[in-house]
Formats: C-alpha cells, structure tokens, sequence
C-alpha cells in the first residue's frame, strides 16, 4: 500500500452545472484538480483511493447538488470468484492475444473507436471524438499509463484489432479509465471479458483491487459493474463490501 500523498495545499476547482448522461432530469457538476509534477502518481494513488478519476491530466469526481448517486467501485482481485457465467465468457474470448503498448494514440486504435462510438453512444459526450481527442486522451498522462490490446488471432478476423483498454497502474491495482472494443462481436461479451482479464493480470501482479471507475443504481448503462463479485464501494469515505439489499 502507498503512503498517502498530502492534499491540504492543492486547489480544487468546480465545474458548471450540466445534464447528467446517466440519470435523465439530473445535472452534474464535478470538482477537479491538477495531476502533474514529479508526484503525481503518489497524487493520483491518493486521490483514487479517495473517489476521483482521472482525465488526461486531470483527476475529478462527481459534486452535484442535491445527488450522491455515483459511486466508486473496484474488485478485490484475489477475492474475486469465477463463476460459471464468468469461465463461458473467458472461453468465447480464447482466441484473443494480450498485448502491453505504451500510452501513445494509433490510427487503428481510433479506427475500431469510431466503431464502437457510433455504434454504442452516437448521442453520447465523446460522439465527435476527433483523432487529435483521442490522442490527447491517450498521451497526456503524468502518471503510468499503458494500453492492453487484444487481437484476434483466428478466422477471418485473424490479426485485427479486437479490443483496447486505457489502463492507469496504481500503488495498490490497475484502473480501467476507458476501454472500447469491436461492436460487431457483442456474443462475445467483450467489455466484460477486457475487465475480467484484468483482473487476471491485477492477480499475476499481485495487486490487490482493480477499479472500475463509477457505478450509479438506477443507470442501466452501469448495471453490468454490480455483477462482479465481491465488489467494494466507497460510502461515506471508506470503502465497504456491496450489499445488494443497501441500494
């Protein structure tokens, strides 16, 4: 576990109000901060572990008024059991090849983005991602950042890009800050898959938690993360095993 980092001198900002994407008739407003200088990854493990993602150079978290309906979620790693629906999915997802990159954009990457983004949130805040956005999205990070890419290596497929994922690499896991994969394979789970793989890796590593950023009840969008058991969330400034029967 890292030491964490003193907060007391940073200056955190507030956003405008804005409509919320998850919860219709809601409004969202996050507060933010800078993540840079040769501490960030100490800052940016703190800040984590505290409820906030990160954003390119930026670590933030909900602040809306009047709600609390987002909620931090990670997987302890080890604890994590592979029920049969999990081994089925792992199994469709066999012809896949893992692979490590650096945190630098590539034209493939942003090609198989598009797919997903027009296929899956055309109305959404990213729908007119340009490339010049997604390399941002990807490069300016001061903290260790990677990319895992998965490629098929069977059929007629054979060698394309079949997923990717974002990953930031924490004192104490891995967090999924973005991953999008092909939407022409939905049989094969491929979201799903990509957080369960990693918490195969967060394992080899010997990390204890992945975090999978936040999850809302009540947000269909987000129903698929209360599937992964044992889940712990944050409440009330700890973090708490998910009882369905709370929510």
């Amino acid at each position: 576990m890292t030491k964490p980092f003193p907060t007391k001198n940073l200056r955190f900002f507030l956003t405008a109000p804005s409509p919320c994407p998850y919860l219709p008739g809601r409004r969202e407003r996050k507060v933010f901060t800078a993540l840079d200088g040769v501490d960030a990854g100490a800052l940016h493990d703190t800040l984590t572990q505290a409820g906030f993602r990160r954003s390119q150079n930026i670590a933030y978290r909900p602040s809306c008024d009047g709600c609390e309906a987002c909620v931090s979620a990670r997987v302890p790693a080890e604890r994590f059991t592979f029920t049969r629906r999990w081994r089925k999915i792992m199994a469709k997802n066999a012809d896949l090849a893992r692979s490590l990159r650096p945190a630098e954009a590539t034209e493939e990457q942003f090609r198989l983005l598009r797919r997903y983004l027009n296929s899956r949130h055309a109305e959404g805040g990213m729908a007119d991602m340009t490339m010049g956005d997604y390399a941002a999205m990807v490069e300016e990070t001061a903290v260790h950042t990677h990319i895992v890419e998965y490629r098929y290596t069977a059929g007629a497929k054979r060698g394309e890009l079949a997923a990717a994922a974002l990953v930031d690499v924490l004192g104490d896991g891995l967090s999924l800050v973005y991953s999008f994969f092909d939407p022409g394979e939905p049989r094969r789970s491929p979201g799903i898959y990509s957080i369960l793989d990693h918490i195969q890796q967060a394992r080899a590593a010997g990390f204890p938690y992945v975090y999978l950023g936040y999850w809302i009840p009540g947000s269909e969008k987000m129903d698929y993360k209360a599937r992964f058991r044992p889940l712990e969330l944050l409440l009330g400034g700890q973090w708490r095993p998910y009882t369905p029967l709370e929510f």
